[in-house]
């Protein structure tokens, strides 16, 4: 039987089930993807329909302009498919501190987005590259024929503007594990990831960030088709970890999708399980600043033992260095 996350955040400190202070403002800008992962937890893809519009973009830009300095971070999908992505990004950049973007490297060869990466330069964006593995097989396995090659032309093209130098702007790449496993020290996988890749690429990257593969999404789908949910979810439970507990990112992070609705983060939003008043209300970027003065409940479930296994994790690797 999968224990109660609830009552484990409670046995550990009860005041981790609530909401703390706002430090980064997680957007997705939507479910399209020019890749169809096999762990993708969102379920993007090329046909993704669920895109934020320009109106919701500027009601975020309204919240950032009172409150800048927070860290903002990018996602989808592929959020530079969003056809608003760029005046987005020119208008929040000013506010945010880091701005950060989450890409699947590929885009920056689908037709007409070639100037991306010149662009992340000049506008100072943190690039936070996908990348589960170090060789060919492992990642076009999980991500599609083809694309460990254009990754490594990306990150090429990336390094040529000097992301991942130490002085550069910087350049963090995402592991994953390949299956229904917890991933190793992300310390060692970090040194072993930039050896490897330095020594047959060529390619320089700044950090390496190790997040655990949420039971929800396509990755629930293959767990469930091979009998091994149940086993998947035992797992994380059994390795729950009070000091990761500790650090859990939806503390100090909201989650923001198309709508402008508010999670505690991306798997709950994936889950449809929105952050709600003592009334049971939805709350929406409306609502931000209520939020902040009120202070809210996490929301949880079974999925969230994964970011309390082992070293934990969060959407910048583990939680405990």
């Amino acid at each position: 039987m999968i224990p109660d996350f609830k009552k484990e955040l409670e046995s550990t400190n009860s005041q981790l089930l609530r909401f703390n202070r706002l430090e980064t403002l997680q957007i997705n800008l939507g479910n399209r993807c020019n890749q169809s992962c096999a762990h993708c937890h969102v379920q993007a893809g090329p046909q993704g329909q669920r895109i934020m519009s320009k109106s919701v973009m500027e009601k975020i830009i309204n919240f950032l302009q009172n409150h800048p300095g927070l860290c903002i971070d990018l996602t989808g999908g592929c959020p530079e498919l969003n056809p608003d992505f760029k005046f987005f990004v020119e208008n929040v950049h000013e506010f945010a501190s880091p701005l950060m973007v989450r890409t699947n490297l590929t885009v920056f060869f689908e037709p007409g987005l070639e100037w991306i990466p010149r662009w992340y330069q000049e506008h100072k964006v943190v690039v936070i590259s996908s990348l589960p593995c170090y060789t060919p097989v492992n990642v076009d396995k999980q991500r599609g024929e083809g694309v460990f090659e254009k990754s490594v032309k990306a990150l090429k093209m990336l390094n040529k503007l000097s992301y991942g130098s130490d002085n550069g702007p910087k350049l963090n790449l995402v592991y994953n594990p390949g299956g229904d496993f917890l991933p190793g020290p992300q310390e060692q996988l970090e040194a072993d990831y930039k050896r490897e890749l330095n020594n047959k690429y060529g390619v320089m990257f700044n950090n390496l960030f190790t997040i655990i593969n949420a039971p929800i999404g396509r990755f629930r789908q293959h767990l469930e088709a091979n009998g091994r949910l149940k086993q998947y979810l035992q797992m994380l439970a059994e390795n729950f970890n009070t000091k990761a507990a500790e650090n859990i990112m939806c503390r100090n992070l909201v989650s923001i999708d198309y709508r402008g609705m508010l999670y505690n983060c991306d798997f709950n939003q994936a889950l449809g399980l929105p952050i709600i008043d003592a009334a049971g209300n939805n709350l929406s970027i409306e609502q931000l600043d209520d939020i902040l003065t009120e202070g809210i409940e996490i929301i949880t479930g079974e999925h969230c033992f994964c970011c309390t296994a082992g070293a934990g994790s969060s959407c910048t690797g583990s939680l405990i260095k």
